[in-house]
């Protein structure tokens, strides 16, 4: 198994493929990044191997910034782009990071052709819209990062809230990854018990709550300069699923054609079910009336967003 992670130089980008090749699972893990960073990426490379020693872990770890040499990728992480700053939302990251996608995109077309495509730019939905367009493949073969590290994020925030343990949370986030993010809180379980039994849930405070998954990422950088811990570890979640083709079901970003909600054209966050071949099936959801037309709302706004950047590049190419 081989997986490529473009942007390999980026916080992100180097702790995903950390965390990849930790898992035994992978024998070859490729950092692509731009010439100007190939030290940096080498530096990394023998840096992991030195830390995957201790643990008897025996991986290939290469730096290229030759993008023929992604070549054979099973999965190819595209976490290239400019990084999101304090007090800068994912969407003023959008006409420069889809021109960056959409030029790599072409590019793991061209040399990777059979892999399947991981987005983690953001934002990431336009993003995923933007790749899957540029590299022509099929949309099971194109995702975005999307809202599973949000369905984290409101994992942990509710074990906190019930003191109970984060395995026996079972929750979700849909729709947009940025400010019109919906949990799905009527589905919402603990132990298998809806969490509206809980007799916690009385104060429980939701907007609070769903504010603090929509503004998680931004405290990150505004205290540290940028995430880094959590997305990777979601990335390697997927990308693990994916090679063990375990059939398991989480929130990806994925082209929608009218599986949920008869909503079309437009990448978000749904549930799907992940295997060898990347998304296998979305899974169709009933939601509360509220949940639904927030969700109409996110793919609205999301479909808005995207046509006026695919104008804006088209413009200025």
């Amino acid at each position: 198994m081989k997986v490529t992670v473009i942007g390999g130089s980026g916080r992100v980008g180097k702790a995903a493929a950390f965390c990849l090749a930790e898992e035994d699972l992978v024998d070859e893990m490729l950092l692509l990044s731009r010439k100007e960073s190939i030290n940096k990426i080498k530096g990394e490379s023998l840096d992991m191997h030195d830390a995957l020693a201790s643990k008897d872990v025996q991986v290939t770890i290469n730096a290229s910034s030759d993008l023929k040499d992604m070549s054979d990728s099973k999965v190819v992480v595209l976490a290239a782009g400019i990084p999101r700053e304090d007090k800068m939302s994912r969407q003023d990251l959008a006409v420069p990071n889809a021109k960056i996608v959409g030029h790599y995109a072409r590019q793991i077309a061209k040399y990777a052709p059979e892999s399947i495509i991981l987005v983690v730019t953001n934002p990431v939905d336009v993003m995923t819209y933007i790749a899957l367009k540029e590299s022509g493949f099929s949309k099971n073969k194109v995702m975005g990062l999307g809202n599973h590290l949000d369905s984290l994020r409101l994992k942990n925030l509710l074990s906190k809230h019930f003191d109970i343990h984060v395995s026996e949370i079972h929750t979700r986030v849909i729709g947009e990854h940025g400010d019109n993010m919906v949990p799905l809180l009527s589905s919402t379980a603990i132990g298998g018990i809806l969490v509206k039994f809980f007799p916690q849930y009385e104060n429980f405070d939701i907007e609070g709550i769903i504010e603090k998954v929509i503004n998680a990422g931004q405290y990150v950088i505004s205290m540290k300069g940028s995430t880094e811990y959590g997305p990777a570890f979601a990335i390697s979640n997927i990308v693990n699923i994916i090679l063990k083709d375990e059939k398991k079901i989480l929130t990806v970003s994925n082209y929608l054609e009218g599986e949920i909600e008869d909503v079309h054209d437009v990448c978000l966050g749904v549930p799907v079910k992940l295997g060898i071949n990347g998304v296998e099936k979305i899974i169709p959801i009933k939601m509360s009336e509220n949940e639904k037309a927030a969700f109409l709302k996110a793919a609205d706004a999301v479909k808005k967003s995207t046509a006026e950047v695919l104008q804006l590049i088209n413009k200025d190419p």
